[in-house]
């Protein structure tokens, strides 16, 4: 039966600026870089250092599997902006929000108080947006915005 999610997806752009990214400013480290048989597509993954279970796998569009015609609607939506790469968490949202404010990282939003914890959001080099949060411990707090 399934156990749980090893390797998510994030369409990119460009994997050596997005390994670059997700390294140098966001501070993951490279599971694997590699080129699946001659001539292949590059297989190249990412994750946080204390979950070595998870990988994002920085992929471009295109390749095995998606026709030319649905790749460059892909591109579209990443350059975009409209897709969400997910949540990545974080115990000191405050400080670490600072720390990838100061490595280059585009903020859209600020850190805000949500039913959930306090929740930062930005974009990737591709233009995907990621929610940045630290949860609260407990229950939703309901008086809180959700901003939606």
């Amino acid at each position: 039966m399934i156990k749980g999610l090893a390797i998510s997806t994030v369409w990119v752009l460009d994997q050596d600026r997005a390994k670059e990214f997700y390294t140098e400013k966001l501070g993951l480290e490279v599971r694997t870089d590699m080129t699946l048989g001659e001539g292949g597509m590059r297989f190249l993954t990412v994750g946080a250092k204390d979950q070595p279970e998870l990988m994002l796998a920085l992929m471009v569009p295109g390749g095995a599997g998606m026709d030319a015609e649905s790749a460059e609607a892909m591109r579209k939506l990443v350059t975009k902006g409209v897709l969400g790469g997910g949540a990545l968490s974080t115990d000191d949202i405050h400080g670490d929000y600072e720390k990838l404010k100061a490595r280059g990282v585009e903020f859209l939003q600020d850190p805000q108080e949500r039913p959930y914890g306090i929740e930062a959001i930005f974009r990737d080099d591709s233009g995907n947006w990621f929610s940045f949060t630290q949860a609260h411990e407990g229950e939703l707090d309901l008086d809180k915005d959700w901003g939606c």
